[in-house]
């Protein structure tokens, strides 16, 4: 890379530093990721391909550095990325030993090169495409697929559902958590802010993980988003805290980058259970998703709990399979979440309208 022999800058004790099998090292202006096997040094930047990961601070892995923002591998001698991403590497440095001292060259010896990663299709900007008013519903409730029983929660949503499609002309997608494989939250955003991305480090890494169809729905193809969960112990079943954890990379990006996701979108609940807490559950809920952008209709959530000193359970599933009050209040939620979004889809286009100079539509109130 370089024509000229290297600056040489003294960066510490040779064996000081042997101690330490990783460590970040100032050379002049720059910060290299120093590792020692062995009694063999290595020095490459400090700076991962990936988001800027501080590569000094992961750890060893036989001959690769592992960022600890997202695990990408780097060589730790030529900075190569691993086996079959050789090519996607980060600059080296040279290293020798004088005197005792370690001295590490001031430029790099090699170049930063990064394969083409094409951005994944639901990183794409948010834009409502003409057409009905289209209502997705998300099921959070667990239970053997192979043995599938009656879920009150999953009951109310498909009448809810049901209900937009009859009455409204809605399209209407369901989602059931339950039948989606996908990752916990790896936590990147408590490693540092910019180690939480959009789309998620974790689609990104395994094209297996099929989170990347509830943000396609929830980013990019819903007006209304219908959320039906159990009730579990006071609180929202584990697989809706599972999907919300992930879901949190929409919310980071107003945080981080004032970039804002979810516009004009209407969320709206369905919560039922053998125990008391419908309020709470909702509380949260309405927290969460209007902190990604969602407006919530009036009386947002359709509720339904025995209480706690109330747990017959079995006269509970046949009270709401056959309480025709139940699901004609699960179908008004969704009448009410397709006015609002109706409203606010019509401003939209309006916003539109008028941005390209043209007079607002004439449209009754």
């Amino acid at each position: 890379m370089t024509e000229h022999p290297p600056v040489w800058i003294e960066v510490g004790s040779a064996e000081e530093l042997g101690r330490v099998p990783l460590a970040t090292v100032a050379v002049g202006q720059s910060r290299v990721a120093l590792s020692c096997v062995g009694g063999e040094f290595g020095a490459i930047s400090n700076i991962c391909n990936h988001v800027g990961g501080p590569l000094g601070q992961g750890q060893l892995e036989g001959d690769y550095v592992v960022c600890p923002w997202h695990h990408w591998k780097f060589n730790r001698r030529n900075g190569e990325g691993e086996p079959g991403y050789e090519a996607d590497r980060v600059p080296s440095h040279a290293v020798k030993v004088e005197g005792g001292k370690l001295f590490v060259s001031e430029r790099p010896v090699t170049r930063r090169g990064r394969l083409p990663h094409p951005p994944l299709p639901v990183a794409r900007e948010p834009k409502r495409e003409p057409g009905p008013v289209r209502v997705a519903g998300i099921s959070t409730t667990a239970m053997d697929p192979k043995y599938p029983r009656y879920s009150t929660s999953d009951a109310l949503l498909a009448s809810a559902l049901e209900g937009a499609r009859m009455q409204h002309g809605a399209e209407v997608r369901l989602v059931k958590l339950n039948e989606l494989r996908f990752h916990n939250c790896g936590g990147y955003y408590s490693k540092a802010a910019r180690a939480c991305t959009w789309p998620c480090s974790i689609t990104q890494m395994d094209s297996k993980d099929r989170m990347v169809e509830v943000y396609e729905l929830v980013v990019h193809w819903a007006d209304v988003l219908l959320v039906a969960t159990p009730i579990r112990w006071g609180a929202a079943s584990a697989l809706y805290y599972k999907m919300v954890e992930r879901m949190n990379c929409i919310q980071n990006q107003i945080t981080l980058n004032n970039n804002v996701l979810i516009r004009d979108k209407v969320a709206a609940f369905i919560i039922t259970g053998g125990q008391d807490n419908v309020q709470a559950v909702a509380g949260q809920m309405s927290a969460f998703f209007g902190e990604l952008g969602f407006v919530l209709p009036p009386f947002p959530f359709v509720g339904h709990s025995l209480g706690w000193t109330a747990e017959d359970m079995e006269k509970n599933v046949e009270f709401v399979r056959n309480h025709a009050g139940l699901h004609a209040g699960a179908r008004e939620l969704a009448t009410r979440s397709i006015a609002v979004a109706e409203r606010l889809i019509a401003r939209s286009m309006d916003m539109a309208h008028i941005e390209r100079g043209g007079r607002k539509a004439n449209r009754p109130a």
